[in-house]
């Protein structure tokens, strides 16, 4: 019991590592814009109200608006989602999110605890310092089981002393004694420990890392998997699908015209169509009078002609006819694909896609959960179009999309509000509050150190199937632990009133302590035995 206090309160330390992790998103100075000039101030010196600069590749101190500038922001801390926002005056910032380009200047509003990033610090805090149920009934039972035999053993002394035969001391220290022997807690201390070290080395060998014994029990019993979307079902980040060509334009040109023009932007829209293009082998061609248009797209000059690519609004700004394009840019939207569209000389020349691609094992991962008889759930903090599509292709029961970090934890007490037992998969600091407050958190080994420090089970290769291996492992950890303490028990049940001496006045036999430790010893050996059984299970 001593030993099992001191790994609770060295797993307990151990959760001050995500809470860390997450404080360390925030800059621990702020700069200050006052009518003087510029300063930079500690984080807890900045007041509501105050006007604070942020400079390029640095994260936002605060949550406030947008006073000055347009620029994007990284906001993946909050949503999960790769793809940078466009903010422009008035426009919410959140603390901690990263500034991709350009200074801007803002205003504080929620500082402090109110803050969204330190809510979500006192969430996963919150969920973390809570107790299993089962872990207090095992110490109720613990407790009540010492005094037992104990007083069994007290019993056994009292009766022998009393109404055995001569020498009635010598025969009441012998039953005693043999009671407290065989009744020694041996087998069932050993019963989860040993099941739980073997299962765990079984579990790392498969890529699969349990960081606690209430892991593997919880997880046995899950009804409900809430799986995020970016970076768990998906590869987290954009790349070219879709090519699209109209007039006398080819595919490969309208690529390399496309690519021209991204190559002097660095949104990561960019950077997914110069990947495929280089992988598509598309010629090379160099851009002139580069002009990044904000939220719209980008436009210039490609072998003397006037070129732009960009959004719709970009199109209409410069007058271009979409008609022909118009149900090949929505049936890619509905298949969850960003479609920018290409115009030469003033005319529609083609559309280029991107999206977030689905892992190749994620289809046969989550069938695969499916017949293992989980519900799944897909929560994502992307658009309502394109996490529909994601559900569809995939097969998923149920979809919440457009959802913060709040609404992800929300969610999970709601569905354990209602006597579900559930786990959630989620690989970024936005997921760290669900994780927490999930009956277990699944962590993919690509992720976030917090969305790692938050959970009992990570999967080092980030790959789903992982899932459906800690699925089969726990169960089979819970059924060869209940197998062991059945042995246990029913040794202790037989042992103790022989022990006892329940048997000597109909057979004259009573049980040497000797043979009680030896069988106290047996019991302990094949509960080991029982145990090693996993390590040769299939996962």
């Amino acid at each position: 019991m001593l030993v099992g206090q001191v790994m609770e309160l060295t797993a307990r330390d151990r959760t001050g590592d995500a809470i860390r992790a997450l404080m360390d998103l925030a800059p621990k100075t702020a700069r200050r814009v006052t009518e003087t000039g510029e300063e930079d101030v500690p984080l807890e010196a900045v007041k509501a109200g105050d006007r604070l600069r942020v400079r390029p590749g640095e994260a936002a101190p605060v949550d406030g608006t947008v006073a000055e500038r347009r620029f994007s922001v990284d906001e993946s801390m909050i949503t999960g989602e790769p793809v940078p926002v466009e903010k422009t005056s008035g426009d919410a910032v959140t603390g901690g999110t990263l500034n991709k380009a350009g200074s801007f200047v803002m205003t504080a509003e929620a500082v402090g605890s109110d803050t969204v990033l330190s809510r979500i610090v006192s969430m996963v805090a919150q969920a973390q310092r809570s107790r299993a149920p089962i872990q207090a009934l095992a110490d109720r039972v613990a407790g009540y089981f010492l005094p037992t035999v104990i007083g069994i053993a007290a019993l056994a002394f009292v009766l022998w002393l009393a109404f055995g035969p001569s020498p009635a001391l010598g025969y009441a220290v012998v039953a005693a004694v043999s009671v407290l022997i065989i009744a020694c807690s041996c087998a069932l201390g050993l019963a989860t420990p040993m099941s739980i070290m073997v299962a765990t080395g079984r579990g790392a060998r498969a890529g699969v890392l349990i960081r606690d014994a209430q892991a593997l029990e919880r997880f046995a019993k899950v009804d409900v998997l809430v799986l995020d979307k970016t970076g768990t079902l998906t590869e987290g980040r954009p790349s070219l699908t879709d090519v699209v060509a109209f007039g006398a334009q080819d595919e490969a040109r309208i690529l390399a015209i496309a690519a021209a023009l991204e190559r002097g932007s660095e949104h990561p829209l960019a950077e997914a169509i110069l990947a495929g293009a280089e992988d598509r082998g598309a010629p090379r061609l160099d851009a002139r009078d580069f002009d990044a248009v904000t939220g719209k797209g980008v436009r210039g000059t490609v072998d003397g002609a006037a070129v732009a690519l960009g959004n719709a609004r970009l199109m209409e700004e410069l007058g271009i006819d979409m008609a022909a394009a118009a149900a090949q840019v929505s049936d890619l939207q509905d298949a969850g694909k960003t479609a920018m569209l290409l115009s030469v000389e003033g005319l529609l020349a083609g559309i280029v896609a991107v999206a977030d691609r689905i892992k190749e094992t994620t289809p046969d991962a989550i069938r695969d959960l499916h017949a293992a008889g989980l519900r799944i759930v897909l929560v994502t903090g992307d658009s309502q179009r394109t996490a529909e599509a994601v559900a569809r292709e995939l097969g998923i029961d149920e979809l919440r999309a457009g959802v913060s970090p709040e609404d992800k934890a929300d969610l999970i007490t709601g569905l354990k509000d209602k006597g579900l037992s559930v786990a959630m998969a989620g690989d970024g600091v936005n997921d760290a509050p669900a994780l927490a407050a999930a009956d277990v958190g699944i962590a993919m080994g690509t992720g976030a150190d917090v969305a790692v420090e938050s959970v009992g089970v990570t999967l080092v290769k980030g790959d789903l199937r992982g899932i459906l291996r800690a699925r089969l492992l726990a169960q089979a950890t819970m059924r060869n632990i209940c197998e062991s303490l059945f042995f246990a028990f029913i040794y202790n049940t037989a042992g103790v009133p022989v022990a006892a001496g329940i048997l000597f006045p109909i057979f004259g036999v009573l049980l040497s302590p000797m043979i009680a430790a030896a069988a106290m010893s047996l019991s302990s050996v094949s509960v080991i035995g029982n145990s090693l059984r996993l390590r040769a299970m299939k996962l």
